[in-house]
């Protein structure tokens, strides 16, 4: 790894009660606002694509079945990169980690609008779908490393609401740009808002506390669940930990599976609402993105209402908000496609509302995948499920295109909603997975 990439080593320790604490105020606060927006922006390169959908199959004759293929081969290349960028970043400094990320996205996205061949155009999606996949895991990290497991469920949900303040204002400012200018610009002004914010964040990002010299977040707030991950596999190498904590945990590969499911929901809606709305019910690409848009204004107060809810209602368990909220999920989108009676302030309460529950298991089980694996290896975990998540989002591209060619929209929900039904049986043992990790962390306490 490149020297400036390294983790930096752990700083002599500050001893100073009181400057432990002003610092630890300070840096999560910047942290956190830091990520927020880097975050935000990833989605800004990411979605620019989906958005300008109607404008560039009108202009270049593209087709749905190149579209799809465009979005298979994007989320295929997603989930890989977000899996090895994962194991990467558990070592690397994030704050250049997901800096050069977000700047090399926006440059990618920059050349894409100025291009018009259909072999470009797919080589510079999928090299954006590399570099896309250096956001999360950095992420990760930071959200383990400066916000402990008692508290983590309210800042994990903020945090994640980042991508749903992306994703509702980039329809607009594509739908904006595509209406008075051309689509190309609707893939360069989010490039130049991506380089720019991907200086910020190797700016303003740090690494763990303890390279800045403080504590750890367990030891600051004396939180036992947190104390407890922290001890846990001590001495390990890095590929121990690889293998014991990610790779041959079944409480991962759990919600791998379920993320594949809710995967398939989340990116069907959000890659195909504008051109559903558009066809088959004649909205203009202003109104269909604003409707869209709606889908993660739904999702912002999901994420924040499920993470809150795990906190207070339930301890820190995230396995029976994430049922609850995969209830949701099936009886919202079949709303959406059997409700009697269509226009805009139904159709919109709809997206509304399949946001707000696929958005809830989307943050928690990214977020339950981290607390069950090894502290040095949430990366690795939140990539290794990352990359599942991304499975369940290539099958909404190319192969859901398939089925819409031949069964048309009652094939696309027929899809989803099947798939939105089984997500909730494949959460039902993560229950049991939860209550088991609260066992053992009882013993460990009492053991100690």
């Amino acid at each position: 790894m490149l020297g400036y990439l390294k983790s930096p080593q752990s700083a002599p320790t500050v001893t100073d009660t009181k400057q432990v604490d002003e610092m630890y105020r300070h840096w999560r606060f910047h942290i956190m606002f830091t990520m927020y927006i880097g975050y935000a922006v990833f989605y800004f390169t990411r979605k620019s694509f989906n958005y300008a959908l109607p404008a560039m199959i009108a202009d270049l004759g593209i087709d749905k079945a190149d579209i799809g293929m465009i979005g298979t081969l994007f989320y295929i290349t997603y989930g890989c990169s977000k899996f090895l960028s994962g194991i990467i970043s558990d070592r690397s400094n994030p704050r250049y980690f997901m800096g050069i990320g977000l700047i090399a996205t926006g440059v990618i996205n920059i050349l894409f609008g100025f291009s018009s061949s259909l072999l470009v155009m797919t080589s510079l999606w999928v090299l954006n779908a590399w570099f896309q996949g250096w956001g999360w895991p950095p992420c990760s990290k930071l959200m383990t490393t400066w916000y402990s497991r008692s508290e983590r469920g309210l800042w994990w949900s903020l945090w994640s609401t980042a991508h749903n303040v992306g994703g509702a204002l980039i329809p607009l400012l594509v739908g904006f740009l595509t209406l008075h200018y051309s689509w190309r610009y609707g893939f360069i002004i989010p490039g130049l808002i991506a380089v720019v914010i991907g200086l910020v964040l190797c700016w303003r990002l740090r690494d763990k506390p303890v390279t800045l010299g403080l504590p750890t977040v367990g030891r600051w707030r004396k939180d036992s669940l947190e104390l407890a991950q922290e001890n846990e596999g001590r001495g390990l190498s890095h590929s121990d930990i690889l293998s014991k904590y990610v790779l041959s945990n079944k409480y991962i590969w759990l919600l791998a599976f379920s993320y594949v499911l809710v995967y398939i929901v989340r990116t069907a809606v959000n890659d195909w609402g504008n051109l559903y709305l558009t066809e088959q019910h004649g909205y203009s690409l202003i109104t269909a993105n604003t409707t869209l848009s709606l889908f993660e204004v739904g999702g912002f107060v999901g994420s924040l209402v499920a993470g809150w809810g795990s906190d207070r209602l339930f301890g820190g368990n995230r396995g029976p908000m994430n049922l609850i909220f995969s209830i949701g999920i099936f009886l919202s989108v079949a709303a959406l496609w059997l409700m009697p009676i269509t226009g805009f302030v139904l159709q919109a309460g709809c997206f509304f509302t399949i946001g707000f529950f696929v958005f809830g298991p989307q943050m928690l089980i990214g977020m339950a995948a981290a607390e069950c694996s090894h502290k040095n290896s949430a990366g690795a975990a939140t990539g290794f499920v990352g990359l599942f998540a991304y499975m369940g989002a290539a099958l909404a591209g190319y192969p859901l295109a398939l089925v819409m060619e031949y069964y048309h929209w009652s094939g696309f929900f027929t899809v989803i909603s099947a798939a939105a039904a089984v997500v909730g049986l494949l959460l039902l043992p993560f229950l049991k997975a939860q209550e088991t990790e609260g066992k053992e962390t009882a013993s460990y306490e009492a053991a100690r």
